[in-house]
């Protein structure tokens, strides 16, 4: 996707977003960054169709089950799948590490090089009983800097932002760079694991002699 297609779809989605989403939860639940988040989500789901440049779009999809790695998904005229997962970030809170994919997922779902996995970031705050839209970003995760993402221990790995206040943009971004580092992160984040699991096990041995014993 072109640049200038890729904010010009931003741009289209914070304006949306500032006409018709400030009050998409009541009073009462303005506190609740759950309540806001899964309300913008909602929203997003529903009207980003209307925010993709019509010249580019051939096909929409926005049903998919929670256990799907993308929210929405597009094709565009030139055969290229835009996968796209939907995030929420109050930019008053202090700390938020989302989790974003698989590396399984993603390694299977990048063996095609017309697909992209993309984030779509939406940032707000909360002043006088509005929601107040802040920026949306919108990039295939490869544009993210390997430091400031990191992996979680569930399944094969989570990729997770390490912190949603403070996120790096790769100034030229290359798929190809990005996946071996992925893949060398990985094979760090294993061994780790590894040395943990193996430390578990040599503490349940000597908790099974202990019951051995046991009188």
């Amino acid at each position: 996707m072109e640049e200038q297609i890729r904010k010009k779809l931003e741009a289209n989605l914070l304006n949306k977003l500032k006409k018709d989403g400030r009050n998409l939860v009541s009073k009462l639940s303005l506190d609740s960054t759950r309540a806001i988040g899964d309300a913008v989500q909602s929203f997003v789901e529903q009207h980003f169709s209307e925010c993709i440049p019509t010249d580019i779009l051939n096909e929409y999809e926005d049903d998919f089950s929670r256990r799907s790695m993308q929210d929405l998904a597009f094709s565009d005229n030139d055969g290229n799948y835009y996968a796209i997962d939907v995030k929420t970030h109050n930019t008053s809170t202090d700390f938020n590490m989302p989790n974003l994919t698989s590396v399984h997922r993603l390694a299977k779902f990048y063996r095609n090089k017309s697909n992209y996995f993309c984030i779509l970031m939406v940032t707000y705050n909360v002043e006088d009983g509005n929601i107040e839209y802040t920026n949306c970003q919108f990039r295939p995760i490869e544009h993210f800097n390997w430091s400031c993402l990191t992996l979680g221990a569930l399944g094969w790995g989570q990729i997770q932002f390490k912190n949603s206040n403070d996120i790096k943009i790769l100034p030229a971004p290359s798929r190809k760079d990005w996946m071996i580092k992925m893949c060398e992160a990985i094979e760090a984040f294993y061994g780790i694991e590894i040395s943990k699991i193996n430390e578990r096990i040599d503490w349940f041995k000597k908790e099974k002699e202990y019951w051995k014993n046991y009188k």
